[in-house]
């Protein structure tokens, strides 16, 4: 690998959490009567990684390919959101090196699904499990994160092309 034909980028998404939508996380949903305010199923990790593997490929953003403003994109599931991400980095000859992503959450408890988040997520970037990375954390109480009314995630993606 050429250090040429890498590239990095990082992506970042928020949202609120609401009642009565479901709780999707890396592809996940979690048995809550709560859930993140959003266009999409507002699967705020997934959306980071979107934006970190677009961000890397110097494209515009997810909302650029999937606007809120679609009727088609309503309620869907982001985990098909990215795998259109990854099919359009392939037509360009991009191929993901690995993911790393952060979720900073005080609700739900996120470390009992981690091994299931990475799971599906290498799934739907196709990349072994092991170059998969994700961590979670709080906010310890600060801000709108730490009082538990919404939730966030960073991204970053490492892709590289052929000479």
């Amino acid at each position: 690998m050429s250090a040429l034909n890498l590239r990095v980028g990082h992506g970042y998404d928020i949202h609120r959490i609401v009642p009565g939508r479901p709780m999707v996380l890396g592809g996940v949903r979690f048995e809550t009567d709560y859930g993140l305010d959003g266009h999409s199923d507002a699967d705020a990790l997934t959306h980071a990684i979107c934006d970190a593997l677009l961000g890397a490929a110097a494209l515009p953003d997810i909302g650029h390919f999937f606007p809120n403003t679609d009727p088609a994109y309503k309620n869907i599931d982001s985990q098909v959101l990215l795998q259109r991400v990854v099919a359009e980095l392939a037509k360009l000859g991009w191929q993901i090196v690995n993911i790393d992503a952060s979720v900073i959450a005080e609700k739900p408890k996120i470390y009992p699904r981690l091994a299931e988040m990475k799971a599906g997520l290498a799934k739907s970037t196709g990349l072994p499990i092991d170059r998969v990375g994700l961590k979670a954390t709080t906010n310890e109480g600060v801000d709108q994160i730490g009082q538990g009314q919404a939730i966030a995630a960073h991204a970053v993606a490492l892709i590289t092309r052929s000479a």
